[in-house]
């Protein structure tokens, strides 16, 4: 049985700055439109939170009782180390997707935007499909593109519009550089776990394009929320502080484009997780001001 640690490690807390910086800038276009709404903003966040955790339990159970965790390089994996029952991470991940399900409703009936109960709907089917079902989308090379989906435009302009009910350039930049992290993420553990993904089948973006060409991938989408400060600077000079964040991706950077592999890709994930959070942020707080 897994002990309280092991479950905490199996969320993999490591990746929560994907499910939080969206809504921080969600809800920074919302200040910026003056419609700001704290419970609003924080049923999106316990969405966003539910969500993230449920879709790595369900990553844990899928990858687990396919085999492809077996020689698994990064973190520890529940089910593919053989320290919790495969059906106990299923029903975990499920209960996450349950408390998710709620927080959203309360967030439907507070803003009346009924038909958002489809786009959840679509968002809990995509968090179980990208690894679960008989044809898992993340085995064919399209998790990068759910992701840049999901954590970027659904989320930071899900969380401005149940705000503001409308959506700015500003939500959409952000969306922009709320994707490109996002999947910059995705990226970095993809090209890590390359060799073992080849091996079992499992044909990710990164192995379809190769290693060389996934580097390429990573430097392009942390780069791109770099351009979008540039275009809010229109907007507010003060965006530009969201340079900061490069401190973060330089590192990360000089990591990838150094041809490093395997474990000492791990770093990548979490300075680019930061970056993100740390982007999301400072350029709130620029919209803000």
């Amino acid at each position: 049985m897994a002990t309280a640690a092991q479950w905490i490690e199996g969320a993999r807390v490591r990746t929560l700055p994907n499910s939080v910086a969206p809504v921080v800038l969600g809800a920074g276009a919302a200040a910026a439109a003056d419609q700001f709404s704290w419970p609003r903003a924080l049923l999106a966040l316990v969405v966003s939170l539910s969500l993230q955790v449920g879709v790595n339990y369900a990553n844990d159970y899928s990858d687990g009782i396919r085999g492809t965790d077996t020689d698994r390089v990064g973190p520890l994996r529940l089910v593919g180390s053989g320290a919790a029952n495969p059906a106990a991470v299923k029903y975990a991940a499920f209960a996450c997707f349950g408390v998710g399900a709620l927080a959203g409703l309360a967030l439907v009936v507070l803003s009346g935007y009924w038909w958002l109960l489809l786009l959840g709907a679509l968002s809990i089917a995509g968090a179980w499909y990208y690894t679960g079902g008989d044809k898992p989308y993340g085995y064919s090379g399209w998790g990068e593109v759910a992701v840049f989906l999901f954590f970027g435009l659904v989320a930071v302009l899900g969380t401005e519009y149940v705000q503001t009910g409308a959506i700015s350039w500003i939500g959409v930049g952000g969306a922009l550089a709320m994707g490109g992290f996002s999947a910059a993420v995705l990226v970095a553990n993809n090209l890590r776990d390359v060799p073992t993904d080849r091996v079992a089948g499992k044909n990710t973006l990164a192995v379809r394009l190769g290693e060389e060409r996934t580097r390429l991938l990573y430097a392009g989408l942390v780069g791109l929320p770099f351009l979008v400060s540039i275009g809010l600077a229109f907007y507010s000079p003060v965006a530009l502080v969201a340079f900061v964040a490069a401190v973060l991706v330089v590192p990360a950077l000089q990591i990838v484009l150094g041809r490093r592999e395997g474990m000492a890709l791990i770093p990548v994930l979490k300075q680019t997780g930061l970056a993100m959070l740390l982007w999301a942020v400072v350029t709130t707080g620029a919209l803000t001001l």
